[in-house]
């Protein structure tokens, strides 16, 4: 029995890297809170030439790149995908798990507009008597 909760104590600590982080809280030093509201949270992203975050999440998004650069993201399972970023070309992202590393020679810079809830309508205006 004491085999079978330190295996399973184990595995959740292996499993840890891989868990939903918020790249605000892990690394601070590339992303940072711009606005937040009930359905979006937008962060702004600076990367260094050739530098590397954390593995971290993010729910789905939009994302408006503010310069041109070439993204590495190691995904969970230890594959890797290679996308380039063009300045002002705004591009949708699904939600993922990733480690980004800019292979560019130059800074990366963008905004990441994070879509957290469906947004509710307006209830429709009140009818007029007549």
């Amino acid at each position: 029995m004491r085999r079978v909760l330190l295996f399973a104590a184990l595995l959740g600590l292996a499993a840890l890297p891989a868990a939903a982080q918020d790249p605000v809280k892990v690394d601070p030093k590339h992303y940072k809170v711009e606005f937040e509201n009930a359905q979006v949270r937008v962060l702004r992203f600076h990367y260094g030439p050739h530098e590397k975050s954390v593995m971290h999440s993010h729910p789905n998004l939009v994302l408006v790149a503010l310069t041109d650069g070439k993204i590495r993201f190691e995904l969970p399972g230890g594959k890797s995908e290679e996308r380039e970023m063009k300045a002002n070309q705004p591009a949708w992202n699904e939600a993922s798990v990733h480690n980004p590393e800019n292979l560019s020679d130059k800074p990366i810079e963008g905004i990441l507009v994070e879509i957290k809830a469906k947004a509710k309508a307006a209830p429709a205006p009140a009818a007029k008597k007549k």
